[in-house]
């Protein structure tokens, strides 16, 4: 690695022990949902995420439906609110990034496990009533940014159920958005390594769409919606 991305973990180390303390005294009056926030939107920073927001962001209970380019998306839209994401189980036993995902209060819903649909719509449900926005990345997956995919139909049946808002948001890292992308088969570490040596600024702006009713529409309609407008708005 270069000297600049030795120089960016080291501040990254101490950016994760600062936050962490300050996680651990907030906790004990309820306000550690701002430092997990905070120590996002530092990562980011740090590795040259320049956020720009556009539209009206909903707040509460909302489910948010995006694309997925990059594992900086997460760092972009966490960052800038208080967001409760929704992964895949594999991650809550990765080194340290499994750890900071669950004080995050992230939801793991497992791909392969048959019969799991319901208990991951039921922890869907219970999250969408818990006062904080709720991020799906729909595409199950990232993608090389060129397209937006058809979006899982599956947990938008949440929302239909918690009778709460859908709000798409195109997540837009503008002309060069492939080279941001993570591509499939590209190992976390890898990829990591990639940003942490780039010397220049990421732009991406995150665009919050019209939010979707539940009431209107079912969960086929709801992903096909939410897809086609976002893939409009990338346009």
């Amino acid at each position: 690695m270069t000297i600049r991305a030795w120089l960016r973990l080291i501040a990254a180390g101490f950016i994760l022990l600062f936050c962490f303390i300050g996680f651990s005294i907030a906790r004990l009056y309820g306000g550690e949902v701002r430092w997990v926030r905070r120590f996002l939107r530092a990562i980011g920073r740090l590795l040259g995420l320049r956020v720009t927001i556009e539209g009206q962001q909903i707040t509460g209970d909302v489910l948010y439906v995006a694309n997925h380019i990059s594992w900086l998306d997460i760092l972009a839209v966490g960052g800038t609110a208080p967001v409760r994401f929704i992964a895949k189980s594999e991650i809550s036993n990765w080194p340290l990034v499994g750890k900071l995902a669950a004080l995050g209060g992230t939801v793991f819903v497992s791909r392969d496990k048959r019969g799991a649909t319901r208990e991951q719509a039921d922890a869907v449900v219970t999250a969408l009533h818990g006062s904080r926005p709720v991020m799906l990345f729909a595409e199950g997956g990232t993608g090389d940014g060129s397209i937006v995919r058809p979006f899982r139909p599956a947990l938008f049946a949440s929302a239909v159920e918690a009778g709460k808002p859908v709000q798409p948001v195109a997540i837009d890292y503008g002309l060069n958005r492939m080279r941001y992308a993570w591509p499939p088969g590209m190992s976390f570490a890898n990829e990591a390594r990639r940003m942490l040596n780039r010397a220049e600024p990421v732009p991406v702006t995150l665009r919050f769409l019209q939010p979707l009713d539940p009431h209107m529409l079912d969960r086929k309609a709801l992903a096909a919606r939410s897809q086609q407008e976002i893939a409009e708005a990338l346009v």
